[in-house]
């Protein structure tokens, strides 16, 4: 069950971004059904554990688009694999034999996907999407925020409440270090609060000690919302090469950040 590297958000305002594989939600809670339209990005990419094994996280953008990161599908294609699926399931099992509730899918990673360089304004392009035969059933997609929404907001951005949501890694415990992380399969959301806005990306903090969670391996392209689980869609968790700065970013525009949780926009 390798999990992927970084805990970066990518959101994307105006244009779709992407991520690598899994990384998981720290100090968080489970999620239950509050956010249906996550799901996990699964496929058979660890040899050492036969069968579907959970790689990212996405959301579900349009009743048969699903976004998730480009780093985790340009891996995939890298291995030669070429069938996905994902689940929508609030726990997937990466033991069971024979999981049901898989949709499979078909994966294609944004042509300009790659390294772009540091800083706020580099624009690695870390998007992909599956897409489904058939519209998903009983799954309302998110809700995209409006062209450059955060930029608007920027003044307001301080007071605002993200919430993080993924499967991956788990951390509950702020002692231990890398001991304190598991995996169970579980979707998981955490609040966060705004550390800073550049124009690719978006950065959270997810510092415990100030009662912030965050993002970790196997929540690569996760959703980070602005305000709660009818909230606008504003970034996606992407790979940085500092595991310590995890970004987000930013939905709807091309803007990104980076922070104690970063996303790109």
């Amino acid at each position: 069950m390798g999990r992927g590297m970084v805990a970066t958000a990518v959101v994307a305002l105006g244009v779709l971004v992407g991520a690598l594989p899994a990384a998981g939600i720290t100090f968080g809670q489970a999620d239950g059904t509050l956010h249906p339209s996550t799901g996990a990005l699964v496929a058979d990419w660890d040899p050492e554990s036969p069968g579907p094994d959970q790689l990212c996280t996405g959301t579900l953008i349009s009743p048969t688009v699903f976004l998730t990161a480009g780093h985790c599908t340009d891996f995939l294609e890298s291995e030669g694999i070429h069938q996905v699926w994902v689940t929508f399931a609030p726990a997937y099992d990466d033991d069971a034999g024979n999981p049901g509730g898989l949709i499979a899918g078909t994966y294609t990673t944004d042509p300009q996907y790659g390294y772009s360089g540091q800083g706020g304004s580099s624009d690695p392009h870390d998007l992909a999407v599956v897409v489904f035969a058939a519209p998903v059933a009983g799954i309302a997609p998110a809700q995209l925020p409006a062209l450059d929404l955060l930029a608007a907001m920027k003044s307001a951005l301080p007071e605002q409440t993200f919430t993080a949501v993924g499967y991956g890694l788990v951390r509950e415990q702020k002692t231990k270090g890398p001991n304190a992380l598991f995996y169970d399969g579980v979707r998981r959301y955490a609040l966060q609060t705004f550390s800073s806005l550049q124009p690719a990306w978006l950065t959270l903090s997810m510092n415990p000690s100030t009662g912030d969670g965050g993002t970790c391996y196997g929540d690569s392209d996760g959703p980070h919302f602005l305000g709660g689980s009818t909230s606008n869609l504003v970034a996606i968790t992407s790979p940085v090469t500092r595991p310590a700065a995890p970004r987000t970013r930013r939905t709807g525009s091309t803007p990104r950040q980076r922070g104690r949780s970063s996303a790109t926009t």
